[in-house]
């Protein structure tokens, strides 16, 4: 599957990238949310977005909302550093939040698992 990768940080994008390739899926990866929605629009062979939150000009949760007015049941995960029990009590139709800390080369190949565990192909 190919996906989305999505961070104004490139070092946080490209070790999200990693974890990601690591399970044997192909990355692109966008520096904001302006690039991710130049690239989301231009390859219609992305399967899931994984994004930060917090990027200049369009926010993790903008870009998920503009993602979900034209695909919407495409798989969006979003990466924060914020608390993601309460992100998700505001935006319910996330697939998942995770936040961005030690336990993510762990805990994300976990929730993609189970995100498309819930979004079979």
């Amino acid at each position: 599957m190919r996906i989305l990768v999505v961070d104004d940080d490139p070092l946080a994008g490209a070790m999200t990238a990693a974890i990601i390739e690591e399970m044997g899926h192909e990355t692109l990866l966008a520096e904001d949310g302006m690039d991710a929605a130049c690239q989301f629009n231009a390859d219609e062979g992305i399967g899931m977005i994984v994004s930060d939150m917090h990027m200049p000009l369009i926010s993790g949760i903008d870009l998920f909302h503009e993602v979900r007015e034209q695909k919407a049941g495409l798989p969006f995960i979003l990466l924060t550093g914020d608390e993601p029990t309460t992100l998700l009590a505001r935006e319910p139709r996330l697939d998942a939040c995770l936040i961005k800390d030690f336990n993510l080369a762990d805990a994300l190949p976990r929730v993609i698992g189970e995100v498309l565990g819930r979004h079979p192909s």
